[in-house]
């Protein structure tokens, strides 16, 4: 019997997400992009919750995802905010209506069943598998690797608490548990 190749394997494994995904945003009455988008933005830092940040992360279009923020604005699902040093850069926040509907999307049952069985098999560290595919995705991709910012090679622990080595910036607790667009593999 010929084994499948990864590409194959990975793709199904989308396709089906992307299927429950399509049928959450139906009963919520959204589309893939606007789950996206806010669950996105529920999960970046300070360096990363900007339209460009999330055009980025998604891999989409300019057009798109401003034409997906609007939408979610006018929803009241999450608010733009300019910069208080630079008003020409805006952050996004999400709303307690945002932060709703994300409760109401929350993984698929088939995600979460799939993961039970995972962990009953303690032979394999899946989560490793397929953090260093992901890596190896992106590498290829030359795209941005979107970790978690404590996992980057730039965190810093300072005595007074965490420190970006990037920028220089003092970081809080909830910062560094978050992803962003800087994060840089150690």
């Amino acid at each position: 019997m010929e084994k499948v190749g990864v590409f194959d394997l990975i793709e199904r494994m989308a396709a089906l997400l992307r299927s429950e995904e399509r049928k959450k945003c139906t009963s919520l009455g959204l589309q893939n992009v606007h789950l996206q988008a806010l669950n996105y933005v529920s999960r970046c830092n300070k360096y990363s919750d900007t339209p460009a940040a999330l055009t980025n992360y998604l891999g989409m279009t300019r057009g798109t995802v401003s034409q997906t923020l609007l939408l979610l604005e006018k929803k009241g699902y999450l608010k733009k905010t300019a910069d208080t040093k630079d008003r020409r850069v805006v952050h996004l926040a999400l709303l307690p209506e945002g932060r709703t509907v994300l409760e109401q999307a929350k993984p698929a049952e088939l995600f979460c069943q799939a993961a039970n069985l995972l962990k009953q098999n303690d032979n394999l560290d899946y989560e490793t598998v397929y953090a260093n595919t992901l890596t190896a995705l992106q590498k290829a991709n030359q795209s941005h690797s979107f970790g978690l910012c404590k996992t980057c090679r730039y965190f810093t622990i300072a005595a007074d608490g965490f420190v970006c080595g990037l920028t220089k910036e003092a970081l809080t607790q909830s910062d560094s548990e978050k992803i962003c667009q800087e994060h840089t593999v150690m």
